[in-house]
């Protein structure tokens, strides 16, 4: 049975969490399901229910930290060009989601941000497992700031096939007592 169809009924069980409470719920999902077995897939797979599109990539959040994660794709035909190799738009696809995730677990729990950017390099033809690493600054408040986050993509043989920056926008999650504008665009 596919990791997907086993996750399904959970999501009847558990929807989805709202994402403007004052909790930061991608570090406490992680921090459950990240030790147990399958856990991280099961993670992962939350997050693509999530963030629909992020989901078509198939990616498994590996590593995840205040201030880092990495994140996986395996190279499979869905993610691949006319080239034979992992399309750029899959690749940065994965850069969003390794430098989100990163984020979004070092944020505090009243804030919330949106991606308002993004810088791409391809350096070289992306075949493969694929790892993000994304390592942003952590956020020390919800005070409305912009802040970027590098992300690396390498093959499997630990080569960089693309260097990514995302620029985001940290602010205030609505309600959560600040007085200042609250929201991020």
């Amino acid at each position: 049975m596919a990791i997907a169809d086993r996750i399904r009924p959970l999501g009847r069980l558990f929807p989805l969490p709202k994402l403007d409470g004052g909790r930061n719920v991608i570090k406490l999902a992680w921090d459950m399901l990240s030790g147990m077995p399958g856990g991280k897939a099961v993670f992962s797979k939350l997050v693509g229910r999530m963030a629909p599109y992020t989901g078509t990539i198939n990616a498994t959040v590996t590593v995840l930290r205040a201030g880092y994660a990495e994140v996986q794709m395996a190279d499979r035909r869905a993610v691949r060009n006319h080239l034979d190799c992992v399309h750029a738009i899959a690749l940065a696809n994965l850069a969003e989601l390794a430098g989100n995730v990163a984020l979004a677990y070092s944020l505090p729990d009243d804030a919330r941000f949106i991606v308002s950017g993004m810088e791409i390099e391809y350096l070289k033809k992306a075949r493969g497992t694929i790892t993000a690493v994304g390592e942003p600054p952590v956020p020390r408040s919800s005070v409305r700031a912009q802040f970027e986050v590098p992300v690396t993509l390498r093959d499997a043989s630990g080569e960089d096939v693309a260097k990514v920056v995302l620029h985001s926008l940290v602010g205030p999650k609505p309600g959560s007592g600040d007085s200042a504008r609250t929201d991020v665009n």
